[in-house]
């Protein structure tokens, strides 16, 4: 499917915290749903900067992802983002691997 295609479908993921009946969200208004994707971004990117991949939002609905060498992949939901940067990257990226979980403290000691 083309990045346009993926971008028309449905926005109504898990990970997006709106306000449906029944169900609680601490993120009901617009800008409490906004500064939760801003840490999730900050988050994702953190992680993915031990592949030199940089994620940002794209459109205010979906997520673009970059690599060093100017390849790019559009998606959805942060469900792709592991599938994704593997894909883009050409390596597997485990967010549990061990080293990764080093090289994080690492720079969080500084």
């Amino acid at each position: 499917m083309c990045s346009l295609c993926g971008i028309l479908g449905c926005d109504d993921h898990w990970t997006n915290a709106i306000v449906r009946p029944g169900v609680y969200t601490r993120n009901h208004d617009t800008q409490s749903r906004r500064a939760e994707g801003m840490r999730r971004l900050k988050s994702a990117n953190a992680v993915l900067s031990y592949r030199r991949l940089k994620l940002d939002v794209w459109q205010g609905r979906s997520y673009v992802m970059t690599s060093p060498t100017g390849g790019s992949s559009v998606f959805e939901a942060l469900s792709h983002l592991w599938s994704e940067a593997e894909a883009l990257s050409g390596r597997d990226l485990d967010p549990l691997d061990d080293d990764l979980i080093e090289w994080m403290e690492e720079r969080t000691s500084l």
